[in-house]
């Protein structure tokens, strides 16, 4: 049986691309557009895996994620945003990944599969507090950034600059 995956995301370019993508590593995709229809279709169907937006319209992201973590905790759920500063309030949900837009899409991938392999005991632990092991990745400028400065740290570091004073 495919893997059944809920993508929740406002921006319908978004929602089709990873529809997309997913189908064509054969998991089968339900759709949704804010956060009460992630709530509907979640009732709905059987999911095995959610990836989720932060900034969603009608009920938010966060709003969403305790909602489902609370009727199924052992559901994976790997959130998506392209809202900065997200990663402490990520390890306090107790998600199982956080991932910044741009996404990387073999990233993304390769977190899906790994979660979906987790052991219930492990996503258990980490939604009650216990584990603080949240997969993150940051959006695709960011890492490229800390690529380039991992390379070249002398051109990346901020230049002081002496102001003489002139007599």
């Amino acid at each position: 049986m495919k893997q059944r995956i809920l993508v929740v995301d406002d921006d319908i370019a978004v929602r089709e691309s990873l529809a997309k993508v997913l189908r064509g590593m054969n998991y089968e995709v339900v759709l949704a557009a804010d956060g009460q229809e992630a709530l509907d279709q979640f009732a709905q169907e059987r999911i095995d895996l959610l990836l989720l937006d932060i900034g969603l319209p009608i009920m938010s992201g966060w709003d969403a994620f305790e909602r489902i973590t609370t009727e199924n905790p052992l559901i994976p759920i790997i959130v998506i945003t392209g809202h900065a500063n997200q990663h402490d309030m990520a390890v306090a949900a107790g998600v199982g990944a956080l991932i910044e837009k741009p996404l990387d899409v073999p990233q993304l991938l390769k977190t899906m599969a790994e979660l979906l392999l987790e052991p219930k005991k492990s996503r258990l632990l980490r939604l009650c507090g216990y584990a603080k092991d949240v997969r993150f990745v940051p959006s695709d400028s960011t890492s490229f950034l800390k690529q380039l400065r991992g390379r070249h740290p002398a051109q990346f570091q901020p230049k002081l600059s002496l102001r003489h004073k002139q007599q």
